[in-house]
């Protein structure tokens, strides 16, 4: 067993409570031994609580100043990103930051150089990638079962109520709030590592209702050469998706659950039909959250680099910036 690494959480998120620290309670390598709340000692006690973490504080400041953490899990709206990596990353604290990493590339690219230079590791937090499906998707495209590639489809979508969920800050543009910067990374994401490509040239629409101010559905098309595209869609107005399907001459491959498997207990079912309309399943079960918990603390031990790099984090955000940039203007955009 490789030496535990010591994490402490900035925020009280839904999503460090319900997948990230019991992601880390799973993982073999890694404790979480402290929580922070951005201005309320009590939230961070309560929270604490929940998980008997044994140092809870008042402030963000305060935990990056206890030097025993390690490495951080940054769950916060994605407008502050950039400065509590940024701060993280100058008291030498290893950093796991949630999807998406920012919202410009120019802020990504802030980010990293602040990791570079006060030598700490970075890694976005995509962790359906994680996920074994992925890698028998890509052996099974590899082995020729489908033929050539030109064609992927995926799908990221739920359900919010507009009305009950007015503060979601998933509904806050200055927050970076929208379908597309919250799910839709994750078909961008999913389209250039399936394929191992980056496109040239992207293309998406949607609705932007001007009483709420972000994109509730967004649809997109990514042109890659070798005429290759991949076309996705993301909402919070649908029912749930979570989804993709990769195309080639002489058959598909589909995974209807890319990227939220952790909700059917880990089992990715991968479907494989062939050119006459055959279709066999294979089940990979796996356990996406802890394997990304395991392999960045890992990381953080060993000082070796993350299989996701920093330079694949600029890459996809260089992606979902020209979709944003082409859904709010209405045209088609170079990458």
């Amino acid at each position: 067993m490789s030496q535990t690494v010591k994490w402490g959480i900035l925020g009280t998120a839904g999503i460090a409570k319900k997948a990230i620290i019991p992601a880390i309670e799973r993982a073999n390598n890694a404790k979480v031994i402290a929580v922070a709340s951005s201005s309320d000692i009590k939230k961070a006690e309560e929270f604490g609580a929940l998980f008997d973490i044994p140092k809870k504080y008042g402030s963000y400041d305060e935990l990056l100043d206890d030097e025993e953490i390690e490495a951080v899990y940054i769950p916060l709206p994605n407008n502050l990103h950039v400065t509590w990596v940024t701060k993280a990353a100058e008291k030498g604290k290893h950093i796991l930051c949630e999807k998406p990493a920012a919202i410009t590339v120019e802020e990504v690219k802030y980010m990293v150089e602040a990791c570079k230079r006060n030598n700490v590791l970075f890694m976005e937090a995509f962790m359906y990638q994680f996920h074994p499906q992925h890698q028998r998707v890509k052996e099974l495209i590899e082995s020729g079962v489908i033929g050539d590639v030109n064609l992927m489809r995926s799908a990221f979508s739920y359900s919010m109520n507009l009305e009950s969920e007015a503060q979601n800050i998933r509904l806050n543009p200055e927050l970076g709030g929208g379908s597309l910067y919250d799910v839709g990374c994750y078909c961008i994401h999913a389209s250039r590592f399936i394929l191992d490509k980056e496109p040239k040239q992207v293309f998406a629409s949607g609705d932007i209702p001007a009483n709420v101010g972000v994109d509730l559905t967004t649809a997109g098309l990514l042109t890659f050469e070798e005429g290759i595209t991949a076309s996705f869609s993301c909402s919070f107005q649908q029912p749930d998706e979570n989804q993709y399907t990769v195309i080639g001459t002489k058959g598909k491959i589909d995974v209807p659950a890319a990227f939220r498997p952790d909700k059917q207990e880990g089992n990715g079912q991968i479907l494989i039909t062939d050119q006459n309309g055959e279709t066999r399943e294979e089940w990979v079960k796996g356990d996406q959250y802890a394997l990304q918990i395991e392999h960045f603390s890992e990381c953080v031990w060993s000082g070796s680099k993350p299989f996701y790099s920093i330079e694949q984090t600029i890459a996809n955000m260089k992606v979902l910036e020209a979709c944003q940039k082409s859904l709010q203007q209405n045209r088609l955009m170079l990458v």
